[in-house]
């Protein structure tokens, strides 16, 4: 473990810098590894550096369109590691206090993948379905079910969101979400690396996992409106609710295609953000940013900048 020291010096810029907010603190990856940084309750920043776990070491899921889900499962992984080792540091003095071990960990990340199942799949189907009994709506197979199930998913997330942002730790973690991405922007565009430095950027940013989420719910909506219906002609059970089972499980099944397109969208997006098509494209994702970040203060700036310093630096610090 090692402190980390608040101004940085100039580093060249590697766009495949990432990161996360976590409690009080900020997550950083860069390639093969990731950091995270914490400001703990006495006012100290610690540093942990350590490998990135991966699920896509093996050259074919590394190509484009196969990567995308592994690289969603392994991003939730580590994520869901440095949430659980930033909450301890954030409310404990004893670092090292134990992690989350393979079993927990594994429920963890089922539990998490469920309940965002259960949420952004299944519940706005049984939305539309209520559409259809109230007549306002056709059955599965028309368009019409579709676009509603679209709108109630769209609705959902976004007042998900906007739910949790009233919680005093949730607007914390958004805090430090938007001194990531000013500290990623001024380590791309080469300025100086400390809180004065970053401060002027901007707090939204391309290639933030919610443009992700976003992405993979706008691709799904259309792509459940017309496989949906296309492969209830290839086979469809005759028992209402069986059907109507058979369809969710259709939908979950998609979530790998639909993930795989929505990496390779937003990964375009970012690439290139100053092209005209790709900031139409990034541009929702951009909107939703302006819920998912807070403008930080300088001491956020300076846990998101420790964290990259130990994210980008192959040469222990002096």
């Amino acid at each position: 473990m090692k402190r980390a020291t608040l101004l940085l010096p100039l580093l060249a810029a590697n766009p495949t810098v990432g990161g996360q907010a976590v409690m009080e603190g900020v997550m950083m990856r860069d390639r093969d590894r990731l950091a995270i940084a914490v400001r703990k309750p006495g006012g100290d920043i610690l540093l942990d550096v350590r490998p990135w776990y991966s699920l896509t070491a093996a050259r074919l899921l590394k190509k484009p369109f196969l990567r995308g889900f592994p690289i969603l499962l392994e991003t939730l992984v580590n994520g869901i590691k440095a949430l659980n080792y930033s909450a301890q540091l954030a409310v404990a003095e004893d670092e090292e206090e134990g992690e989350l071990g393979p079993w927990a960990m594994g429920l963890t990340l089922a539990a998490s993948i469920g309940f965002a199942l259960l949420l952004f799949v299944v519940t706005p189907h049984l939305f539309s379905l209520g559409m259809k009994a109230a007549g306002l709506s056709g059955g599965v197979e028309a368009l019409s079910f579709h676009i509603w199930d679209g709108l109630f998913k769209v609705a959902l997330f976004i007042g998900y969101i906007v739910a949790i942002s009233y919680l005093p730790d949730v607007r914390r973690v958004f805090e430090y979400h938007g001194a990531e991405h000013k500290v990623i922007w001024a380590y791309e565009q080469g300025a100086p690396l400390s809180p004065a430095g970053a401060r002027g950027y901007s707090r939204l940013h391309p290639r933030c996992g919610t443009a992700f989420l976003l992405f993979v719910l706008a691709i799904s909506i259309v792509l459940y409106a017309f496989l949906v219906p296309w492969l209830l002609t290839l086979y469809a059970p005759a028992t209402g609710w069986i059907k109507q089972a058979y369809i969710v499980a259709l939908k979950l099944g998609l979530m790998v295609p639909v993930s795989a397109l929505a990496y390779e969208v937003i990964k375009i997006a970012g690439k290139f953000h100053t092209n005209v098509v790709c900031r139409l494209i990034s541009a929702p994702g951009l909107f939703m940013q302006m819920l998912t970040t807070k403008e930080p203060d300088d001491r956020q700036l300076e846990v998101a900048l420790a964290a990259l310093r130990g994210a980008v630096e192959r040469e222990p610090a002096s």
